[in-house]
């Protein structure tokens, strides 16, 4: 499928706070450290219900959903990102459906202590809108841009932290005990047999401001620990149009 099937919504940051209403529901503080983006509610106890009835940070009209990834320190303290970036793509030949209300998506492994797969996340510098539809690394996972290691970046890029997540559904559960299971990769534009419901393929993008410190980590721990999460509490009716009219019909809808 072309890469011209894409949506973007541009979110500003929202808060920080060790917080996962994914793996942690109703535990606050039990969490390390995440920056969320989006939905400014985003907490412990956060519900589809208290999600939708939240304003956003995000920019394109619709997206209330929650977004968050693990909190960047640079010699020893928070960096804010100076955006967020959310691409939504089609990657299979068969039609996408839009996310079911609720749905939960947990993408990378916070525990990891070798490079994960670049397909899933890793590490850039790029200039921030180099290219309308992805960065080069979420173009391309396989290019030297992609880092399994924080990179220095130099004073005329950014920093980028980029996670990719599943493109396929079961169709039965919003969730699974392991906020993975219920999803799957799609695999040369087709989903497997055990996950038929193909959906939008979202990339979260990251982007710190130049010049960051020579000590840089993750709360989650290692540098290969990159992982995101995202709660589906759009407003149903704006995301539907936004993928039959952009996803399913192959163009790049950059306006609100």
């Amino acid at each position: 499928m072309p890469s011209s099937a894409t949506f973007i919504s541009s979110c500003a940051f929202a808060h920080r706070a060790p917080d996962d209403p994914i793996v942690y529901p109703r535990e606050p503080g039990y969490s390390h450290d995440h920056t969320f983006v989006g939905n400014v509610s985003t907490n412990a106890f956060s519900t589809l219900r208290s999600l939708r009835r939240a304003r956003s940070t995000c920019y394109r009209y619709g997206d209330t959903a929650a977004y968050w990834a693990p909190t960047l320190y640079v010699d020893g303290q928070p960096v804010t990102p100076r955006t967020a970036t959310l691409y939504y793509r089609r990657l299979t030949t068969a039609p996408v459906r839009a996310f079911p209300s609720g749905l939960r998506m947990v993408a990378g492994d916070s525990r990891a202590w070798r490079p994960q797969s670049p397909a899933v996340t890793h590490w850039d510098c790029a200039v921030l809108k180099e290219n309308f539809y992805g960065t080069r690394s979420t173009q391309s996972a396989s290019r030297s841009a992609a880092s399994s290691v924080i990179p220095h970046c130099s004073p005329y890029s950014e920093l980028q932290l980029i996670v990719n997540f599943p493109d396929c559904w079961n169709g039965k559960s919003i969730d699974s005990a392991n906020h993975k299971s219920h999803m799957a990769y799609s695999v040369a534009g087709r989903c497997p047999a055990s996950h038929p419901v193909a959906v939008p393929a979202l990339s979260l993008v990251y982007s710190y401001p130049p010049g960051v410190g020579r000590i840089v980590a993750l709360s989650s721990g290692t540098q290969y620990s990159g992982h995101a999460d995202f709660i589906n509490s759009w407003n149903e009716p704006a995301l539907t149009k936004l993928v039959d009219d952009c996803l399913n019909h192959g163009r790049g809808c950059s306006g609100d």
